[in-house]
């Protein structure tokens, strides 16, 4: 039976950059394998997709790149020049925002965690400060009056209500809490009297449109109840969480999961190492749940996503931007996966091939699995092999890839792919669209491998200059 293909939709400069077969081979001879190529032209075009919608509905707001999304300095320097924001998550990351010249006003600290050293960076250097509980209040308090300054911050609120239930967030104050807890203390009447409130963030789980929009009407009775004390609200932050699409075809997608769930059934040869179920649980001959990966396909990417937020009605009707516009609140957005959609790939250099006992073909490939990771279950797109030399007499194969550390487990892709060439020895895997997530979020340094090397592509007519991330 033939397996389920998933195109993934390639801009330019990659269908352009995985023709230069040698360059690419060059750069992991120079570097070892494997490499992450970014490119920055994607990354300015979706800063304008995401710009564009706000300014449709004539909206205040402010976009900061979710620095944590991938680690290449590139795109700080990037979103210096295009001069919107980065919103940062530890000292490495405020530090170099700094460093870059990142002006204070056009970043964001909202680290989970916030240790006294990462605080004084923010204060030092007139950062503002999201603020998740009382502890991290009491820290800033406590900093802020060392240095006799005062600080702009905004509150993080969880817990909203969607569909008559609570939304569940470990992070932020209740919203039927939070206007108490500003209200008495922060600013000059409270315990944290350093403490200047600016406005409020929150950030959802999920991707539901009309779970943000709720959540945004909700935090506007927050703003409503603190103007009645005199307590102004400058802007609202929404975080991330903007689906993008990896995909060509719905088909196709469709098409993998009716045949996975044939596979778990029994009803067909297995499309996932052994018929992984990447989620779905089969009991007594019955499948339940749903598999626990990204949405690879959908059709609400990126500004997409954002305007199906703003055009959702409250109950009487008015839409989210118009409730937005009529407060006078500055819209702020965390976008990290969406601003790096096709920004870039990974490559890695095929090392060996072999047959194991279930008679699966393994191709070993110069890479980790953590160097392509996410909390998605696999990464459901077809990579591009690039050949040392066409071979028109080789049989179409199937099989999987595989990684470098010492785990049965230790699988690039649990889904099986299908090769119209046998890969050999020096071939190049390249897997597309990884830079948001997927190259650095979980990527480890066991066994003492180097990390992969993060490389820049500039285009230059029909050529790339590539250098490091670094320079």
């Amino acid at each position: 039976m033939t397996l389920p293909l998933l195109t993934p939709i390639k801009h330019q400069w990659i269908k352009s950059f995985t023709k230069k077969s040698d360059q690419i081979k060059e750069l992991i001879e120079r570097y070892h394998s494997p490499i992450n190529v970014h490119h920055m032209a994607p990354f300015e075009e979706n800063y304008k997709e995401f710009s564009d919608v706000f300014n449709q509905y004539d909206l205040a707001h402010k976009i900061y790149f979710a620095r944590k999304a991938n680690k290449s300095i590139a795109f700080v320097k990037e979103a210096k020049r295009l001069d919107f924001g980065v919103d940062t998550a530890s000292f490495k990351e405020l530090s170099q925002c700094l460093e870059v010249g990142i002006p204070s006003e056009n970043i964001a600290l909202t680290a989970a965690v916030k240790e006294e050293r990462l605080v004084r960076l923010a204060i030092e250097n007139k950062v503002p400060i999201v603020i998740d509980n009382l502890d991290e209040c009491a820290l800033v308090q406590q900093v802020a009056e060392q240095l006799n300054k005062k600080v702009k911050v905004g509150i993080r609120i969880g817990g909203f209500l969607y569909e008559g239930k609570p939304l569940y967030s470990r992070f932020g104050f209740p919203p039927n809490e939070v206007v108490r807890m500003i209200s008495e203390n922060l600013g000059s009447r409270g315990k944290f009297n350093h403490l200047e409130f600016s406005g409020f963030h929150f950030h959802l789980n999920g991707y539901s449109p009309s779970q943000r929009a709720e959540a945004i009407i909700q935090t506007l009775t927050c703003v409503d109840e603190l103007k009645s004390l005199n307590i102004p609200t400058q802007f609202i932050d929404i975080g991330g969480g903007f689906l993008i699409n990896y995909l060509e075809d719905e088909n196709q997608w469709n098409h993998f999961h009716e045949q996975l769930r044939k596979a778990i059934k029994g009803e067909r040869e297995e499309v996932t190492f052994r018929n992984d179920s990447l989620g779905y649980q089969l009991i007594d001959g019955n499948l339940y749940g749903d598999a626990k990966v990204y949405p690879y396909y959908n059709d609400k990417p990126r500004a997409k996503f954002l305007k199906e937020i703003l055009i959702y009605q409250d109950e009487y009707g008015t839409p989210v931007h118009s409730l937005l516009k009529n407060h006078n609140i500055e819209v702020r957005i965390e976008p990290g996966r969406s601003l790096l959609d096709q920004t870039g790939i990974t490559c890695a250099r095929v090392a060996f091939r072999k047959i194991d006992i279930a008679g699966n073909l393994l191709i070993g490939l110069e890479m980790n699995r953590t160097q392509m990771f996410s909390s998605s279950l696999d990464f459901l797109l077809d990579p591009i092999v690039l050949h040392q030399s066409s071979d028109s007499a080789s049989e179409h194969v199937s099989g999987y890839l595989v990684g470098a550390y010492c785990l049965e487990q230790e699988l690039i892709l649990k889904r099986k792919i299908a090769f119209k060439q046998k890969p050999q020895i020096g071939d190049i895997v390249c897997f597309v669209n990884t830079a948001g997530y997927m190259m650095h979020f979980y990527e480890s340094e066991a066994h003492l491998f180097d990390l992969a090397k993060n490389l820049v592509a500039v285009s230059n007519l029909d050529e790339f200059i590539v250098k490091p991330d670094e320079e």
